[in-house]
C-alpha cells in the first residue's frame, strides 16, 4: 500500500510540473489517504499479531 502511496505521489508531482492541478490535486488525495490507511494497518498489525498469543 505504501508502494502505491509513492506512486500516486509521483503521479502527483509530474502533474503539477505540467500544468494540471486538477490530476494533481487528485493524486495527491489519493497518496494521501493509501498512506493513512498503510499507517492505520500497520498500527493495528503491531497491536494484533496473531502468532504470539500464549
Amino acid at each position: 500500500m505504501l508502494h502505491y502511496a509513492i506512486v500516486f505521489f509521483v503521479i502527483a508531482l509530474i502533474a503539477a510540473i505540467l500544468g494540471f492541478g486538477g490530476i494533481a490535486g487528485a493524486a495527491t488525495g489519493i497518496a494521501q489517504l493509501l498512506f493513512v490507511l498503510f499507517l492505520v494497518f500497520g498500527l493495528l498489525s503491531l497491536i494484533f499479531k496473531p502468532g504470539l498469543r500464549a
